[in-house]
């Protein structure tokens, strides 16, 4: 799909499909309806006006209401689309709203889409917003399907039209937007790729030809050199499958970098997770596809990065496998080293991601980095505790915390803080080993993240359990069923505004 920016008023666009944005508890004199609303309305003879006396539309978040061939305006339709209380409307609503009305209108088939942008939703972070909607909206789960029908209802324009735009400010945070959404359905996309077609080995030769492309430095870690290093809980977890695990390193460096902070940014890719001998229900087992979701944040990321350019070095670490069952899998009752030394029993098979992560983490410290951001699909309890709504975020630093949900606020991605008191740490006992992978059955994404906190040592560290917002098991007004991609934009604001 391409993306223009116009400056033009609308009765100059000769679209499709023309949308105007409109709230709630408006009229054709109320104050509330935007100065573009209004020009549509004049020009459409009262259209708008109309529908809202009439009842049959009130503004309300994703109502909408279309008009063939609108009289005065060179557009074929004009859709207008209920964003809620203008008062409260944020970056983050505009998002979903455009992310909404290309769905609709892309459901219609109109190939050429053009959004109006009021003057008061004008600045960079709602430029940038409208833009990622549209992008987002268009990704489809549909990349396997040889269906040729799938074409048919394709968008070929979007574009965002500012009558008024600030030049090259309002240029510029377009174009920020169009790279973030492109690198968020970069992300999207590997993880809808099926497990059999996604291995440890393909993960890592798309972070290489990512890299390449970007101008990013790569390197792979094979098995005979994560066994040279000492990387004992990262080889157990990979010991039952005959893909071969993988350690993907990725490298930002910055033209002139005086700051002294090394970012570290570490995701979870396991490509698929059967729980190994302590094994899944078969019952949305499929889904497992879907474990190398913070993998695939990590690689998003860092695409992006690569093009915003950040002042700050920025280091990606992905430990990838495949957790199967098979003669060779580790058991429940294995005491493995990891790299840092410590030593941890194995309760439970399916508590993987945490063992590969923990190397990982110690490799990022080795490596130099003085902050850490881990991003995982890691536990079903984070789900139980936040539903589907929110990631939950752990640290061990509340300032590091605080700059991470900063940048999440900024990209409107939902993220909550839990709690890591070290009174949880009763929860993680063994008498056989240093540290077990897993607690009781209370708290588990607590003590999941207590079990990673072990090592991270002193760096400024946070965990995001992306478990609940990864995936989206229906279709969303704004988003196709299927990958999030959440986390993407978090990530790269958060080395972005460093």
């Amino acid at each position: 799909m391409q993306t223009r920016l116009l400056t033009r008023n609308i009765d100059e666009v000769d679209a499709e499909s023309l949308v105007v944005l409109c709230f709630e508890k408006a009229d054709a004199q109320a104050p509330l309806m935007p100065e573009l609303v209004r020009t549509a309305n004049e020009r459409t003879n009262g259209w708008i006006a109309e529908i809202y006396q009439t009842g049959e539309f009130a503004g309300k978040p994703f109502e909408m209401a279309l008009l063939h061939r609108p009289a005065g305006l060179p557009a074929k339709r004009l859709l207008a689309i209920g964003c809620g209380s203008q008062e409260k409307f944020t970056a983050a609503d505009l998002r979903k709203i455009t992310g909404a009305a290309l769905r609709s209108l892309k459901a219609r088939a109109s190939r050429d889409i053009c959004i109006a942008l009021d003057s008061a939703f004008a600045s960079p972070e709602f430029v940038s917003a409208a833009v990622e909607g549209a992008i987002l909206g268009d990704f489809e789960p549909d990349q396997r399907k040889t269906d040729p029908k799938k074409t048919e209802k394709a968008v070929d324009t979007f574009s965002l039209v500012i009558p008024n735009a600030n030049g090259s400010v309002t240029e510029s945070a377009f174009n920020r937007g169009v790279l973030l959404a492109e690198s968020q359905n970069f992300a999207r996309a590997l993880v809808n790729e099926p497990a059999n077609v996604l291995t440890p080995s393909q993960l890592a030769e798309s972070a290489r030809a990512m890299a390449a492309e970007q101008g990013l430095e790569c390197e792979i870690l094979d098995r005979a050199r994560m066994a040279e290093l000492g990387m004992g809980a990262l080889l157990a977890v990979a010991q039952g499958s005959t893909q071969p695990p993988a350690l993907i390193i990725l490298r930002y460096r910055p033209s002139r970098d005086t700051s002294g902070v090394h970012l570290g940014l570490v995701g979870k890719g396991v490509t698929f997770d059967s729980g190994g001998i302590s094994i899944k229900p078969s019952e949305g087992m499929e889904k497992m596809k879907y474990d190398m979701a913070g993998a695939a944040a990590v690689l998003g990321a860092m695409r992006a990065i690569a093009q915003l350019k950040p002042s700050i070095q920025v280091t990606a670490l992905v430990p990838t496998v495949e957790n199967m069952v098979s003669g060779s899998s580790q058991r429940p009752g294995d005491i493995i080293t990891s790299l840092s030394g410590k030593t941890i029993e194995v309760l439970n098979t399916d508590a993987e991601g945490r063992l590969i992560l923990a190397d990982a983490i110690t490799y990022a410290s080795r490596l130099g980095c003085t902050h850490l951001v881990d991003a995982a699909t890691l536990t079903g309890a984070i789900v139980v505790a936040l539903g589907h709504i929110h990631v939950g975020a752990f640290t061990n630093d509340e300032a590091f915390l605080e700059r991470v949900l900063g940048a999440a606020r900024m990209e409107g991605e939902k993220m909550w803080p839990m709690p890591l008191d070290d009174d949880y740490k009763d929860y993680l006992k063994s008498a056989f080993a240093d540290i077990p992978n897993v607690g009781g059955r209370w708290g588990g994404a607590i003590t999941a993240a207590m079990f990673l906190k072990e090592f991270v040592e002193d760096k400024p560290w946070v965990h995001l359990d992306i478990a609940g917002t990864a995936w989206l098991d229906d279709a969303k007004p704004f988003m196709s069923k299927g990958p999030s991609g959440v986390g993407v934009r978090t990530l790269a604001q958060l080395a972005a505004s460093w």
